[in-house]
């Protein structure tokens, strides 16, 4: 299971990389009045917090990747969730750009 871990924290490490960059470009538009929304994903998701920019979702997935690393029987359906959740994130990153 350490590989699993392992490559969770790979992805998490692209991830802040790339929501970094998307809250810049975020906080830019709203400036010049655009970006007019309340949260980027809907309760559907699997977040359990609502936030305007990518930091806060990957600070999420990233507590979860953590308490999955401390367990000794990696709990399947939090591994899944988490999953869905990197997921999510890589695709409106990637549609972001």
């Amino acid at each position: 299971m350490n590989s699993v871990i392992s490559e969770l924290n790979n992805n998490l490490k692209v991830l802040y990389r790339q929501a970094i960059d998307a809250d810049s470009k975020l906080d830019s538009l709203q400036q010049q009045g655009k970006g007019k929304f309340s949260t980027l994903f809907n309760s559907e998701s699997g977040f359990a917090i609502e936030a305007k920019r990518f930091k806060p979702y990957v600070l999420e997935v990233a507590s979860d990747v953590e308490i999955l690393s401390t367990q000794d029987d990696i709990d399947q359906a939090m591994l899944k969730s988490t999953v869905i959740k990197m997921q999510h994130l890589h695709q409106l990153l990637a549609s972001f750009k």
